[in-house]
């Protein structure tokens, strides 16, 4: 099974750079996008007819929003994590299977000022007890882009970045917390060097140069390891300033 998760930095605009044409090429079983921006309504449906969509758009309008397309259909689906300070936002979308949960989420920006670094820690506490009340039940997958770099071969610039939003001391701890709660990050399952960025400023030329961030990820319950065959990174993909990275399950 091939699960891919994509920041598109709006949906309505990645269809316009070929977003359709790299699904069909990509094949995935399931594809969890973030930043859809959209309502279900606003968007004519480009990808193929075998997947199913789930959509959780945020209460205000063009803004976050995230969406699953699956194409085995999901025994349940629950949007948001039942706080409703945190699910206005639409950040969250939960589709379980007969084996395991998976959670799509997008997760708060600290804010350039970190003046939402407070609420941000807010998330990262009641999203990972979410989380453990699943676990509890079944194997959970989660991915997305989680506005962090977990460690200094995350990003390009570590010293220089030592207190930007999304290199904080706080919202680090807060990943380092999935990682206690027995959540592995399926990448460096497979690759422990750095160099490898999942977004890039539109600024300087970043992306061309490689300056950038790991902070899209899929994390899994420790006991899916055995079936976790491959961890991968694309980014060569266009069409956002994120690419996508997916995970292969047996």
């Amino acid at each position: 099974m091939k699960i891919f998760s994509w920041n598109v930095n709006g949906l309505r605009a990645v269809q316009k750079k070929g977003f359709a044409e790299w699904v069909r090429k990509a094949r995935p079983d399931i594809l969890c996008l973030q930043e859809s921006r959209a309502l279900p309504e606003q968007v004519e449906p480009d990808w193929p007819r075998t997947f199913e969509a789930h959509w959780n758009p945020a209460e205000k309008k063009g803004y976050s929003g995230v969406l699953t397309l699956t194409k085995p259909a999901p025994l349940k689906v629950t949007r948001g994590i039942g706080i409703a300070e945190h699910d206005r936002e639409g950040r969250v979308l939960t589709t379980e299977y007969d084996d395991f949960f998976l959670v799509n989420v997008y997760v708060p920006n600290a804010q350039r000022s970190l003046a939402r670094l407070p609420y941000r820690q807010e998330w990262d506490r009641d999203f990972l007890a979410y989380l453990k009340k699943l676990k509890r039940r079944k194997p959970v997958v989660f991915c997305g882009d989680f506005n962090v770099a977990h460690t200094e071969i995350d990003l390009a610039n570590p010293k220089s970045n030592k207190n930007t939003h999304g290199f904080t001391a706080e919202e680090r701890t807060g990943f380092d917390a999935f990682v206690k709660a027995g959540f592995l990050d399926s990448f460096r399952e497979f690759e422990p060097a750095g160099g490898h960025y999942t977004w890039w400023s539109n600024l300087n030329n970043a992306r061309a140069r490689n300056v950038g961030w790991r902070i899209d990820y899929f994390m899994v319950s420790a006991n899916l390891r055995p079936r976790l065959k491959k961890a991968f990174i694309l980014p060569q993909v266009m069409g956002s300033d994120h690419c996508p990275v997916g995970i292969e399950l047996a």
